[in-house]
């Protein structure tokens, strides 16, 4: 584990360890093979920063069998939220009637997931649950529940985790914060 790294022209300290990462993985898997046994949801996975923590997921899911499937929507730009939602890679999939759990990496302002959620609610998901691997409640402000959450986290930009920092950073399995 290192304990300092350095992308780009900002430099990162240890957040949260891997070993710590896996167990909360583990947490939020366990809750939806109860809740989804014997079920087969469509799980979407929010591209880019989430993939690495859907794949963790997946593997830990041995109640049901989930069909998966990606989509991408920006939002940031550097360190920053634009606070605007662009579709980069779009939902082309038959959600009619389906139980559908959306995977995201992280939720700060919700303004992304509120705005993708009439996506998914237009393709008749009968069910539309938001698994999200990180939370900034302090940082939340929009009317908006996030059905499963790994962790609650303060408001410091991270990378590591499928988290990136215009594009770097996403290979480190564990979490890293910025330093000022």
């Amino acid at each position: 584990m290192v304990e300092k790294i350095h992308i780009l022209d900002r430099d990162f300290a240890l957040s949260i360890s891997s070993e710590i990462i896996q167990e909360k993985v583990k947490a939020v898997a366990d809750k939806l093979n109860k809740d989804y046994a014997g079920k087969n949801p469509v799980m979407v996975c929010i591209l880019n920063g989430a993939f690495v923590f859907a794949a963790d997921l997946v593997r830990y899911i041995n109640t049901f069998q989930p069909e998966i499937l990606f989509v991408r929507f920006a939002s940031y730009d550097g360190v920053k939220s634009t606070g605007n939602v662009r579709e980069l890679m779009g939902l082309n999939a038959n959600l009619e009637g389906r139980d559908v759990i959306i995977v995201e990496d992280i939720v700060d302002t919700g303004t992304t997931m509120k705005n993708i959620l009439p996506l998914f609610e237009s393709k008749g998901a009968s069910n539309i649950a938001i698994c999200s691997f990180l939370l900034k409640p302090d940082k939340f402000k929009v009317d908006l529940n996030i059905d499963y959450v790994a962790m609650e986290i303060p408001n410091d930009f991270i990378v590591g985790y499928g988290l990136d920092y215009n594009g770097f950073g996403r290979n480190y399995r564990d979490i890293y914060k910025v330093l000022d």
